[in-house]
């Protein structure tokens, strides 16, 4: 008997060692993915509640437990959950009784990151209606667009963006859309301020009878994404996507005791969604940044405590290229959340700020799956082991960048990559795993999907990625396929720049990309252009058309004219050499011009331009 006891103690000690040894991750992929069903299980059983348990019950839930609790930091303002929940009342009241918004109708809100952006939403979701969240930097034509595609029945500003809305105001007028300024006194005549009514108003609860009709599938948000093609689109954030998204912090050991900094902008899904919607899930605290800013990033992490920081990929390439100070090191914060950061990056954020938690995630707004780096390996953005296989059904499949399409066997089906080979990520749609669209369009939401991938009368969601996984399990991202690059934290969507460049008279055809740039993230734009025959090319004109129909972020930074554009078999314009060439004049024998916003035009590139953007000298 002592024989047997000896044996089974030795199994004991030697099935954890080997375990180690051989899967040196079992310990953690079994903790992330135990932890992954009981969040699934957890957000079912409140989910199926009649009415559903929602974001907004959770956060009244908070306002019940720890009223008095900072929720929101802001500059050197604080606001308790009990602050917010009041002002929030404030607002469904004036928005329902005042502004007349039905219950189930769509708010468009206009605003830079401010505490107002909150009870805002949180004013929409007590009389179960939708926001609508606008990226700040669009003007004109896009700001229409967004408008429209959701449906918006009010738009709600503030003074700052009244020439944006001064610009657009008689169209908005006709299509019947209501617009108001969040402050005391309106800037100009025809738009009425709000803010008095908001305060004159009640700070009682709300009636959950405001909010009836709220179902799982009900909208909660529209985010706009740039996607692959085309204008923003309005990503459907339902009840149940929100509910899940906001399951991230958990999923990340945030808890209620951290205070997360949210210098990210609101109209994202990132800081919105996982950051605020987070924080309601857990009952932290959130230092609201009105900004990203380098200067005063660690400043502000030392002056409220932070004890975790979101990023993108930009934000950190920015904080590891500032000047370093003794104190670099002189933080509370233990753990960064975000995604988007480069390998060679992330080891230098480590090594000179200190040995915080990473977790990289990976997540299209519009997507029906992500990925998390649990384990912390630098570089990835997730890990796949059996067991998450088993609930993600995703493939990574042969993608022919050249041709800008996925590549199909003999009998018509895709081709999934080997391990180690770069593929073209794809998740299936299931009833678990749905893919929602985008509102205003049916024909953009068809465009993500992939029919017939593994099997005939399969669905999948194109990614518009390429992601590869190592043999460990470990998956990164390697590029963005198609008419997508990303600079300045923002997607840009070339074929909608193109849109735009080819109203000017002296353009025959246009065809926009992204080139890298030295000491700089993503992608900038550049654009080869075809002059129509007998015009020349005009750089001031092409600087204030770019100023008047884009964001900064979206305005090509370099012009090159070309006497033909090349195209592929199926009249797709030829983007893989343009982007290899990049902008160097030495190399180039066409015209090149530059975006010199001290001249307000496009200037000739000429080789001391290059050389000071080569070396870093010129701030772009």
């Amino acid at each position: 008997m002592l024989h047997f006891y000896t044996i089974l103690l030795g199994l004991l000690i030697l099935v954890p060692l080997l375990a180690n040894i051989f899967s040196p991750y079992i310990w953690l992929d079994l903790r992330f993915f135990f932890s992954l069903l009981w969040m699934e299980y957890k957000s079912k059983l409140r989910l199926q509640q009649n009415p559903p348990f929602t974001l907004l019950d959770c956060f009244l839930d908070k306002v019940l437990k720890h009223p008095e609790k900072p929720f929101i930091l802001f500059k050197d303002e604080i606001y308790s959950y009990h602050d917010i929940d009041r002002r929030s009342n404030q607002m469904a009241r004036v928005l329902k009784d005042y502004v007349k918004l039905k219950e189930g109708e769509t708010m468009a809100v206009f605003l830079k990151n401010i505490p107002a952006y909150i009870w805002i939403w949180m004013g929409l979701e007590k009389i179960g209606c939708t926001m609508a969240c606008i990226n700040y930097n669009i003007r004109l034509k896009s700001l229409l667009h967004v408008l429209k595609s959701c449906n918006a029945k009010v738009l709600l500003t503030t003074p700052d963006f009244k020439n944006a809305i001064e610009d657009i105001l008689p169209d908005l007028k006709d299509e019947g859309l209501k617009v108001f300024f969040l402050s005391d006194d309106s800037p100009f005549d025809g738009v009425e301020a709000l803010l008095g009514q908001v305060k004159l108003s009640s700070d009682e609860p709300v009636p959950a009878s405001y909010r009836a009709n709220v179902k799982v599938t009900s909208t909660s948000v529209y985010i706009f994404t740039s996607g692959t093609t085309g204008l923003p689109k309005a990503a459907i954030i339902n009840q149940m996507k929100l509910f899940k998204i906001s399951k991230m912090f958990i999923m990340c050991d945030i808890n209620a005791k951290d205070i997360i900094y949210t210098p990210l902008p609101l109209y994202h899904s990132a800081a919105l969604l996982i950051g605020i919607g987070g924080c309601l899930e857990v009952g932290a605290t959130c230092v609201l940044g009105p900004k990203f800013s380098v200067s005063n990033f660690w400043n502000d992490c030392r002056r409220y405590q932070v004890s975790v920081i979101q990023y993108v990929g930009e934000t950190m390439h920015y904080l590891c290229n500032a000047p370093k100070k003794d104190n670099d090191r002189d933080h509370s914060v233990r753990l960064a959340i975000g995604n988007g950061m480069k390998r060679e990056v992330w080891k230098e954020f480590l090594h000179r700020f200190g040995r915080l938690k990473i977790y990289e995630f990976y997540g299209a707004t519009e997507g029906n799956l992500g990925f998390i780096n649990y384990i912390g390996k630098v570089g990835a953005i997730g890990r796949i082991n059996f067991l998450y296989k088993k609930l993600a059904k995703f493939e990574l499949i042969q993608y022919d960048i050249d041709q800008n399409e996925v590549v199909r066997n003999e009998k018509g089906f895709c081709i999934p990559v080997a391990t180690g080979e770069t593929g073209l990520l794809v998740c299936k749609i299931t009833e678990k795993s749905a893919f929602h669209g985008y509102a205003g369009d049916l024909e953009k939401t068809k465009k993500k999907l992939l029919q017939d991938v593994l099997e005939k009368g399969d669905s999948y969601f194109n990614s518009g990625d390429l992601m590869m996984q190592d043999h460990d399990g470990f998956i990164y991202f390697q590029d963005r396929v198609g008419d997508t690059f990303r600079w300045k934290g923002e997607n840009v969507a070339t074929t909608e720049v193109e849109t735009i460049l080819v109203m000017l008279e002296f353009i025959q055809e246009v065809n926009v990309y992204g080139v890298p740039v030295p000491g700089h993230e993503g992608k900038i734009g550049m654009a080869a252009i075809r002059l129509k025959e007998g015009e020349s090319f005009d750089g001031k004109q092409l600087y204030e058309h770019t100023k008047n129909y884009l964001p900064n972020y979206a305005i090509p930074h370099f012009i090159r004219i070309q006497e033909a554009l090349e195209i592929t078999g199926t009249f797709k314009h030829c983007k893989t050499q343009l982007v290899k060439e990049e902008f160097n004049p030495i190399t180039i024998t066409e015209p090149l011009f530059f975006l010199d916003n001290s001249e307000k035009s496009f200037v000739p590139l000429t080789l001391e331009i290059y050389h000071s953007i080569k070396e870093k000298k010129r701030k772009l």
